[in-house]
């Protein structure tokens, strides 16, 4: 299997872990037409999220075949900004490494109705585009906390965690945020917003929590019972997984919840830039918009919901992302980060 991904890989310009640049899943979808334009799309986003987005623009352009290559965030953002692979739109939910592969000139300028009706926050330059928001929760199983409350802020959940360590050694999962590009965002962006999160961490720490590089792998661990709670979780994965489970918990925290933008950009270079911009478009547009939401289950940008959640802090694409990508602060945090976690 890992040979045919990475024939397939140099079939679309790249070259896998050869070159650094490890995929995790490659998909063609056939275009249903008789003519053949080529779409590939870079992403961080499983495949079967935007399966429906995709087959849904196909029918609108029937003569495009669409590659879409998957890799986790760090991957993707060094195919593009070291490696020099060429795709025609990069969609990653990094919003720091989108932001820096846009501000250091590796993302093409593009203008359309489509990009010009987002609101200001959700777009850079003409660079980079939002198409969805998504909401960084906490979940937690009922049957684990054995009664206690649900934590509706961070200053509750360090109270709950020191309260009863031995219902938690062992039993919380959050990212890693050496490892995951995610994960070292959300972690970043929490130390930005309260003084908590460092508190949180050092307590975390002191019951040697399970570090992840997915929000999937958290879930799934939760739903097995590995887990009690998980820390900084995609709401938009957690949402439909746990939808049907009565024992989990999804909690947006009230004193502040993280809302991510799911982002898109066209890369300098692509062999066809107005097709990716095609592609955007598609995603920004109305039915693309219903598509993203109801199928794939990320929801779409909407000034309005944000509005209606005072709790709700969402991530500007500004250059502020970019404070903790450099190389000097990004290894003080990570230290700062690891001596919290050595408390067990």
């Amino acid at each position: 299997m890992r040979a045919a991904l990475l024939a397939l890989g140099l079939i679309l310009g790249i070259t896998g872990s050869a070159a650094g640049f490890t995929v995790e899943e490659e998909v063609r979808f056939p275009a249903p037409g008789t003519e053949r334009r080529e779409l590939t799309i870079l992403s961080t986003t499983d495949t079967g999220v935007l399966k429906p987005v995709i087959e849904a623009f196909q029918k609108r352009f029937p003569d495009v075949e669409v590659h879409y290559t998957v890799a986790n965030s760090q991957e993707v953002f060094a195919a593009i900004h070291d490696e020099g692979a060429t795709f025609d739109l990069v969609i990653s939910s990094a919003m720091d490494l989108q932001m820096k592969l846009a501000n250091d000139g590796f993302a093409a300028s593009y203008r359309s109705a489509a990009t010009d009706a987002l609101p200001g926050w959700a777009h850079w330059q003409d660079r980079l585009f939002a198409f969805a928001q998504e909401n960084v929760v906490l979940i937690a199983s009922r049957r684990a906390l054995g009664g206690l409350s649900l934590p509706q802020t961070r200053r509750d959940l360090i109270d709950m965690l020191r309260d009863d360590p031995e219902r938690f050694r062992g039993r919380i999962g959050t990212y890693d945020p050496e490892l995951s590009g995610a994960g070292y965002l959300f972690a970043t962006q929490d130390a930005r917003q309260s003084d908590s999160f460092w508190r949180l961490a050092e307590v975390m720490g002191g019951l040697a929590p399970r570090l992840y590089t997915s929000s999937n792998a958290m879930i799934t661990d939760l739903k097995q019972g590995r887990l009690a709670l998980a820390y900084n979780v995609l709401g938009s994965y957690a949402g439909p997984r746990l939808a049907s489970e009565d024992d989990a918990a999804v909690v947006e925290l009230e004193d502040y919840t993280l809302t991510l933008l799911r982002t898109g950009l066209i890369p300098v270079g692509a062999p066809d830039p107005a097709l990716g911009g095609g592609f955007l478009d598609f995603l920004l547009s109305a039915e693309g918009r219903r598509l993203v939401g109801e199928e794939a289950g990320l929801p779409p940008i909407d000034e309005v919901a944000l509005s209606r959640g005072p709790h709700l802090r969402p991530m500007r694409l500004d250059p502020g992302l970019l404070v903790f990508l450099d190389a000097i602060k990004r290894r003080a945090f990570l230290e700062e980060w690891a001596a919290a976690l050595q408390q067990n």
